[in-house]
């Protein structure tokens, strides 16, 4: 391979088990490093997207902010991948989905356990909160996903590796976990 690839990252609504997980492929983020170039990504600390050969999405789109991202991503990547169940159908975070938003606002910050101070935060800066949490390809067109929670490094590197080199993708059923 002539270029490394550029490669770009995010965590929407989810719990980043995704990207640690990433971070499990441990001696061999040095073989990535040859690979590719990273654009946005928690490695680097960048927070804008560039234009990308590969995208990877974890977590669900949970609010305003994550369907921006999401959006953003799919416009500067030629290639998007969900990974992780919450990317890939909503996974916990989901599962606010049976109430109104207005019943979850409540019990998280009304109603729930220990609140001494009841109040729902009004603050502008935080993203509005979307009616229910989708998984990301109801928003945008994804190429490939990859189930777990999370996916293991080894999985995670397989799928990887592979998508760089061109070879067909073939993760083993026994590499897909869910913790």
């Amino acid at each position: 391979m002539a270029e490394k690839i550029r490669l770009a990252t995010a965590s929407l609504a989810g719990c980043f088990g995704c990207h640690m997980s990433f971070l499990d492929i441990d001696e061999r983020i040095l073989q990535l490093v040859e690979l590719v170039e990273f654009d946005r990504s928690p490695i680097n600390d960048i927070k804008t997207v560039g234009e990308c050969d590969v995208g990877i999405i974890e977590g669900g789109v949970g609010n305003a902010e994550n369907v921006e991202v999401l959006r953003d991503f799919r416009r500067h990547c030629k290639v998007l991948v969900a990974i992780g169940a919450c990317a890939v159908n909503g996974g916990v975070p989901a599962m606010r989905n049976p109430f109104t938003l207005k019943e979850c606002l409540e019990e998280s910050y009304i109603h729930g356990k220990g609140i001494e101070n009841p109040q729902i935060p009004d603050d502008p800066e935080l993203p509005m909160l979307l009616d229910k949490v989708h998984p990301v390809h109801e928003v945008v067109k994804i190429d490939y996903f990859l189930p777990g929670c999370p996916p293991s490094g080894d999985t995670i590197w397989t799928f990887l590796t592979a998508l760089i080199e061109g070879r067909p993708i073939d993760v083993a059923y026994t590499q897909i976990q869910y913790d």
